[in-house]
């Protein structure tokens, strides 16, 4: 019998056969989706804002908030459940432009900002994005389980798909 294991804003968390994790509630965060098919383990993270300044925010407070904090963290929790950072490959989805705004704006394009950063952390690590759904102007329920690697995404305005 397998498990959800919900991973919620500004969380992550990781999973094993037969346990599926989701996320609900991405508009302009972004879920990262980790997955080693050798081990079987995968990961999730629900990231609000793009980097960590720890000028304001303190050093590492709420790190899974940031893109370049909790990625880090994610990777190092699935390692010490067996995963191999060298066989990792990266689903992301999320990073909508919500709401209207006028200009481009830090508040109005955050959503972007966010998927440049998690692009960037993934790259700096050397884990390969394999897929992804990003931007667009509509909110994200994601989806994700170890036995496969596929990750589903639900939109109450735009329905139901996988990859």
């Amino acid at each position: 019998m397998s498990n959800t294991i919900k991973v919620g804003i500004a969380d992550l968390n990781v999973a094993r056969v037969p346990d599926i994790l989701v996320t609900y509630a991405l508009g302009s965060c972004v879920g990262i989706c980790l997955y080693d098919a050798a081990s079987k383990v995968a990961g999730l993270s629900h990231i609000m804002l793009p980097v960590s300044d720890p000028s304001k925010d303190g050093p590492l407070a709420q790190p899974f908030r940031f893109a370049d904090t909790a990625i880090p963290l994610l990777v190092k929790k699935m390692e010490q459940l067996g995963a191999n950072r060298a066989r990792m490959r990266a689903k992301i989805a999320g990073g909508a432009k919500m709401f209207a705004a006028t200009g481009n704006t830090a508040i109005s394009n955050i959503g972007m900002r966010n998927v440049i950063a998690v692009k960037a952390s993934l790259a700096e690590m050397k884990i390969a994005i394999i897929a992804e759904d990003t931007g667009k102007d509509f909110g994200r329920t994601v989806f994700f389980g170890p036995s496969d690697g596929v990750m589903i995404v639900k939109s109450a305005s735009k329905g139901e798909w996988s990859f």
